[in-house]
């Protein structure tokens, strides 16, 4: 699969962008190169679309990082879609940099994740509520 491989397609006002069932060291720098190519200027709000993801190595992060930046640099705004792989985005801290939601429907509305919704409560895992 090549950078040309990945479906990129307009829902309305944005552009999803669809990942492979797995990232890794393999197929990461294509997948970069299909990021890149996606947060072009003009393109209001990305989504990565990984619904159907179901592994992502530190080389899949650092692709997402890269897409980031040139999100960022081109006034795109980035979304990202990661039911499988949230827990290791979340981890590395990825959801510091791009919004993470639970489902393509959720990221198209914008909604806020189950994970803001938890910090935003103060219902971070460990934690008590009163």
């Amino acid at each position: 699969m090549s950078a040309e491989d990945y479906e990129v397609r307009r829902v309305g006002q944005h552009t999803v962008i669809r990942m492979p069932a797995e990232i890794d060291a393999a197929n990461a720098d294509e997948v970069r190169q299909a990021l890149l190519a996606a947060a072009t200027p003009g393109t209001a709000i990305l989504i990565i679309d990984m619904s159907g993801t179901t592994f992502c190595d530190s080389a899949g992060v650092h692709a997402i990082i890269a897409a980031y930046k040139q999100a960022a640099a081109v006034d795109t705004q980035l979304r990202l879609v990661a039911p499988a792989v949230m827990r290791i985005l979340t981890l590395v801290g990825v959801d510091q940099l791009v919004p993470l939601y639970p489902t393509l429907q959720a990221a198209l509305a914008g909604a806020p994740s189950a994970q803001t919704n938890m910090r935003d409560l103060g219902d971070e895992p460990g934690e008590t509520t009163p």
